[in-house]
């Protein structure tokens, strides 16, 4: 097996985005990037030059297997976008077998890629449900709501900031922690931007910024919330979400992208937000704050469903077992 890239990170390292799910599979079926017979490549993690090596394992004989994960589009990428998508829309025909992340993945890449590949289906990202666990008690905290993720966009940890002011209005103890690093453009630096809102907020001393963090870290950030707070557009199938659930964390979330698919109807709110290709939509704080507050009168049990739907859909046991089928398929 070979994964394009040199070497896998180990869980102990920073890593974000595609290259986390290629560590759960390492562990089974390990990196070979010289000799191997089935390549496997995320879309969201390519390595350079991924069509030409892609071309040069099918000529060997080796198969391609293609985890999709969103596309670029005008409102996501801005001017340029197409070129992002070419390389995808190049090894779509030669993969034999395609992971849609998420039914919304496999809508974008047939608006956006316009190629059907020979075989597909939808297997959303996966969690070890034995490591994510919720804490192991609760202490007495006040109402804790965490910004997971990459912060590559302002108006996510902008909506977060309103909204906790927002909050704190009806429950005065609430606080803030964002995780992730802040890495948008800016005249001085993303975090004197947010300091500065917090400050005109009245919020500075209710925040705490966690910066990146390691997979092997990971769990101990979702235990010290109680909600997840993600207010990302258009999110094609974000792991954040699918770690909170399995550590019972409900999920506050703009209701576009892959996000509904994951959370469902009994694990969160979703805060409506225009449908559009042509800009991100931020949600609205006000809506956000009116959600947090609906899940907190009931965070208990939707603690529990979050923690029941992790177990029963997204459990890292059965997503690696249909890779093993698919693998064994293509190398029999």
């Amino acid at each position: 097996m070979s994964y394009g890239h040199t070497r896998v990170p180990r869980t102990t390292d920073y890593a974000v985005g595609g290259i986390v799910k290629l560590q759960a599979l390492d562990r089974l079926f390990p990196n070979s990037p010289r000799r191997f017979n089935l390549l496997y490549l995320v879309s969201s993690r390519l390595p350079d030059g991924a069509v030409a090596l892609a071309r040069a394992a099918k000529s060997k004989g080796a198969a391609l297997v293609f985890n999709q994960n969103g596309v670029g589009y005008p409102g996501w990428h801005g001017p340029g976008w197409e070129a992002v998508n070419a390389p995808m829309a190049a090894l779509m025909p030669m993969a034999a077998h395609v992971f849609y992340q998420s039914r919304f993945c496999k809508d974008t890449a047939d608006r956006f890629l316009g190629v059907q590949p020979a075989a597909w289906e939808v297997l959303h990202n996966a969690v070890d449900t034995s490591r994510f666990v919720p804490a192991p008690s609760k202490s007495r905290r006040p109402l804790t709501l965490l910004l997971g993720g990459t912060q590559y966009a302002r108006y996510r940890v902008d909506s977060a900031v309103r909204t906790l002011a927002l909050v704190r209005r009806s429950v005065t103890d609430t606080r803030l922690l964002i995780a992730g690093t802040l890495r948008w453009p800016s005249n001085e630096t993303p975090r004197a931007e947010i300091d500065r809102l917090a400050r005109e907020l009245g919020v500075a001393d209710a925040m705490e910024f966690l910066g990146p963090y390691a997979q092997a870290d990971a769990v101990g950030v979702y235990q010290n919330a109680d909600i997840l707070l993600h207010t990302k557009y258009n999110d094609p199938c974000p792991t954040v979400v699918i770690e909170a659930l399995s550590c019972g964390l409900p999920v506050v979330y703009s209701c576009s992208g892959g996000v509904p698919e994951l959370v469902g109807d009994d694990c969160g709110a979703g805060v409506p937000v225009e449908q559009t290709w042509d800009r991100d939509v931020a949600p609205e704080p006000d809506a956000l704050c009116a959600a947090v507050l609906r899940v907190r009168d009931d965070l208990e049990r939707l603690a529990a469903r979050a923690r029941h739907r992790a177990c029963e859909r997204f459990d890292v046991g059965p997503w690696l077992a249909r890779h093993a089928d698919v693998f064994g398929r293509l190398t029999s």
